[in-house]
């Protein structure tokens, strides 16, 4: 057993943490409460995780007892441990370069670079006042939600924790609930314009084929 601490790395936390924080804050601009109510809630499911990743694995604690019946070679105080999915499907070797991991990682970037882009649309929408038809708007009406709802996905898949899992659903739910409030104010704002485009585009799942 390596004597390098897996967990208790608050260092870590706090800055992997800030990494999303700073990276989501700079390309979404929050300006009304309800901006600062979707981008909050990313945060919390960011700081929730990282704190198991690195801080204390509280799912680890809690599923102890299982896990050692169901596993009894397992190391659960390793930090390969923390990596659910490998443990549950039996995979051997490190985690972090198996396809569980990888399938992470394509989720979380495509997340990233679906936000990045909206808001570059979106953007210069706002700045010459006309409607965000562009980019990822052209084939969703609420691409910075799929990207944050992608990242989430992305984070479940390689390490899910009791807590996150729990957010994950009510999350969804918040951000459904935010995007309809979104598209009163735009229908109210653009009228028919929008009204066609609803018409012709989806709210968060495109059409493919």
């Amino acid at each position: 057993m390596s004597d390098i601490p897996a967990y208790g790395l608050w260092s870590l936390v706090i800055i992997n943490s800030l990494i999303f924080i700073i990276f989501t804050f700079s390309f979404t601009k929050p300006k009304t409460a309800r901006d600062w109510r979707s981008l909050g809630a990313f945060w919390a499911f960011i700081v929730a995780l990282f704190t198991e990743m690195y801080g204390i694995p509280l799912t680890i604690y809690l599923l102890s007892g299982w896990l050692t019946r169901r596993y009894p070679g397992l190391d659960l105080y390793s930090h390969n441990a923390g990596h659910l999915w490998s443990d549950l499907l039996g995979s051997t070797g490190d985690p972090h370069i198996g396809m569980i991991h990888i399938i992470s990682s394509i989720l979380i970037l495509a997340g990233l670079y679906i936000i990045s882009s909206a808001w570059s649309v979106l953007y210069k929408a706002q700045q010459s006042h006309t409607l965000a038809t562009t980019g990822p708007y052209a084939y969703v009406r609420h691409p910075q939600y799929d990207g944050f709802i992608l990242v989430m996905i992305g984070f479940l898949v390689q390490w899910p924790t009791i807590l996150t899992l729990i957010m994950f659903p009510i999350l969804v739910w918040m951000y459904r609930r935010l995007a309809r409030q979104e598209e009163k104010e735009i229908q109210a704002e653009f009228g028919d314009e929008y009204s066609r485009y609803a018409a012709a585009t989806p709210a968060f799942i495109p059409r493919f084929g």
